[in-house]
């Protein structure tokens, strides 16, 4: 293929990401009620308040994913360094990428196609190892509050409590004696034959550590901190007597739902709004406060970054390299 040829599919790809995005997002942003309540509810609020809110907010949004990428720029250093103003392009053009797509899906093709072609598909699995440690921490987290729940709010026998509690322990340690010995899975999948082909690129899995999956999972704590953070700050704001503790087992309970259902980006704000609001439901009765704050979290943390990294959907270079 021509060098004339590839610019020009290049730049039809990227109008195309582009298009989609901003149609997608344009689309839900139109008549959205949430929002709509969450702008009508900001306005019965001291100002000051709201200012000092919405500035911890976004800059937690900023913080939320330069933690990602400095998780990012760790998992692919032995594949291929890159520096970490490289890592944020990556990590935003990534989000433009996973506003139009299953599952956050494209999220993976934003970021591996600022590594050279030939490391891309190793940067797929590196990804996932950082998108695992993620899960796990939600995951944990989000089934110690899942007990917390059945025990203070659904009446059970004893012995049928300490079953699901114990059902939900063994969960927990699953996910992380797995994460920690993420290179099973490489003999796991090695042992099927006709995914032997892929052996070549498993074994990037056989280079992490347990001192290097630590410190990716230190990221991954962060991170969690911080949007926990956000939905607090948020929440706190337009329901400011919710009891702190019960407040944030709930959050805890709504990540992990999410994390748990098939989504779209361009759809979660109304997965995210549903589930807040069975969940919170059992501590208070201010449902559109909680969908409105739901869908501000959405707003923040998924739709302006992915305005932001289409900036860098115009650096992709499909068919060559990138500079770091």
């Amino acid at each position: 293929m021509s060098p004339k040829a590839k610019k020009l599919i290049s730049i039809g790809i990227k109008a195309v990401i582009l298009v989609l995005a901003f149609v997608f997002i344009y689309r839900r942003l139109t008549h959205n009620q949430n929002l709509s309540n969450f702008n009508h509810l900001l306005k019965n609020l001291p100002v000051i308040n709201v200012q000092l809110v919405l500035i911890s907010v976004f800059a937690l949004m900023l913080l939320n994913w330069f933690l990602e990428a400095l998780k990012w720029k760790f998992l692919v250093k032995t594949i291929e360094p890159i520096s970490l103003w490289k890592a944020i392009e990556s990590v935003f053009c990534g989000l433009t990428w996973a506003i139009f797509t299953p599952n956050r899906i494209g999220e993976f093709g934003g970021r591996v196609f600022f590594l050279s072609p030939r490391k891309r598909i190793f940067g797929v699995i590196a990804m996932a190892v950082g998108a695992w440690g993620q899960m796990v921490i939600t995951n944990v987290l989000g089934s110690l509050a899942i007990i917390w729940f059945i025990y203070r709010f659904v009446p059970l026998d004893d012995w049928l409590f300490n079953i699901i509690a114990f059902v939900g322990i063994v969960f927990c340690l699953f996910f992380l004696i797995f994460y920690f010995n993420i290179r099973w899975l490489k003999s796991l999948i090695g042992s099927v034959g006709f995914l032997k082909r892929f052996d070549k690129f498993l074994a990037i899995l056989s280079r992490y550590r347990r001192r290097d999956l630590l410190k990716v999972f230190s990221y991954c704590v962060l991170r969690f901190a911080v949007f926990t953070s956000q939905y607090y700050l948020v929440i706190h704001l337009l329901v400011p007597a919710l009891p702190v503790f019960e407040m944030v087992m709930m959050i805890l309970i709504l990540f992990f739902i999410q994390s748990a259902l098939p989504s779209l980006d361009l759809l979660d704000v109304g997965v995210r709004s549903m589930t807040a609001t069975y969940f919170f439901s059992y501590i208070t009765n201010q449902d559109i406060a909680i969908m409105a704050a739901a869908a501000c979290i959405w707003l923040v943390n998924l739709i302006i970054p992915a305005i932001l990294g289409s900036v860098f959907v115009l650096k992709l270079n499909f068919f060559g390299t990138n500079r770091n």
